[in-house]
């Protein structure tokens, strides 16, 4: 099935750089770097997961762009060894954790640019998930925006109709019977706009931005996490294979994500339950998101976030060095000083 959905996209001539080269940290160096990663865990009050087809591997269905990716054996005429259903297929160990840091107590947000629906079997909440490229197991209303769950994958991808209708009631007490379409996007579909507002929010706000295999060669996804270094955050980046970012990061290793996280995991003490939710019936719909806005959002006005507040030592320093500097101007400037002083500490209370 998981062939089926490649096969379903459109012709696109640029898929990327195919079949780079994996490479593989000693087991000392990864046990160094979790110890780092689980610092950088501990402190960051706010976590933005980035997750690509690298996590699903170890469930069977093939990711794109590695040595033995669709599109690498594609261009020589190949396809791959493993192919498992997305029916069939079970969230991964990383999956299962990553829910679980959730429910540890720990802010987190995951953007997904998988369309398996593995995050949603692992039991992660709907609301801390944006999958940008979609998911094959859900459909969305024309007329009212809600997201349908259903049990088995859609026919058809490129957010095209499905033949059902909405039942989701109206305040009349009358079904909406607005039009479904799946949710996966073909190569020239734009993303939808409230998962991409909220996403680039999330990114800016978070402390740590982890990178989970994916090589960040789509966008605008493989630009987010230069949001969260802009304002004062951290880059880590689990993969395989070298990536983009890798000069930016704070911290690259080279491994698997399961054999990283079962390290994490012991590590921070947090015991991973592997849960895996159960989908509808095949004719039944479950509703898992209330609305789902296809206008462009307002624009995102981001938090200025890590600037330290002054304060009465900083303001005696800036009346000082202000005087020294300007001892003719009868204190205006020192008042000047003190005043945008308390102005930004006002400011950053209210925030």
């Amino acid at each position: 099935m998981s062939l089926n959905y490649a096969a379903s996209l459109s012709k696109y001539p640029d898929k990327g750089v195919l079949g780079k080269e994996e490479l593989i940290d000693s087991s000392a160096k990864v046990e160094q770097k979790v110890l780092l990663l689980a610092d950088a865990i501990r402190r960051a009050q706010k976590i933005v997961f980035i997750t690509g087809a690298g996590i699903s591997t170890s469930s069977g269905i093939p990711d794109f762009r590695g040595p033995n990716g669709v599109w690498t054996l594609e261009e020589k005429g190949l396809q791959p060894t493993i192919n498992v259903d997305f029916e069939l297929a079970k969230p991964t160990f990383t999956h299962f954790a990553l829910n679980s840091i959730l429910q540890s107590g720990k802010s987190c947000y995951v953007i997904s640019q998988n369309v398996d629906n593995l995050h949603l079997k692992s039991g992660f909440p709907r609301e801390n998930l944006s999958e940008l490229h979609g998911n094959i197991f859900t459909e969305r209303c024309l007329s009212c925006g809600k997201e349908y769950l259903r049990g088995t994958p859609t026919k058809t991808i490129g957010l095209k109709k499905t033949g059902r209708l909405c039942t989701t009631l109206k305040s009349s007490n009358r079904p909406c019977r607005g039009k479904l379409v799946d949710s996966v996007l073909d190569w020239e579909d734009s993303l939808p706009w409230d998962e991409l507002a909220e996403s680039e929010y999330q990114c800016s706000m978070a402390d740590l931005c982890l990178i989970l295999g994916t090589s960040l060669q789509i966008q605008p996804v493989g630009n987010m996490p230069f949001k969260t270094k802009r304002y004062g955050g951290e880059i880590m980046i689990i993969n395989l294979q070298k990536t983009r970012m890798d000069q930016h990061a704070d911290l690259v290793i080279h491994e698997k994500c399961d054999k990283v996280f079962k390290l994490l995991c012991s590590e921070l003490r947090i015991e991973v339950e592997e849960n895996v939710v159960t989908l509808p019936c095949s004719n039944e719909l479950r509703v898992i998101k209330e609305a789902y806005r296809c206008d462009p959002p307002p624009i995102v006005k981001y938090k200025v976030k890590r600037i330290k507040v002054c304060t009465e030592d900083d303001i005696n320093s800036v009346k000082i060095k202000t005087e020294n500097e300007h001892s003719d101007t009868n204190g205006s400037a020192v008042k000047g000083a003190v005043e945008t002083v308390n102005t930004v500490n006002t400011a950053l209370k209210l925030e």
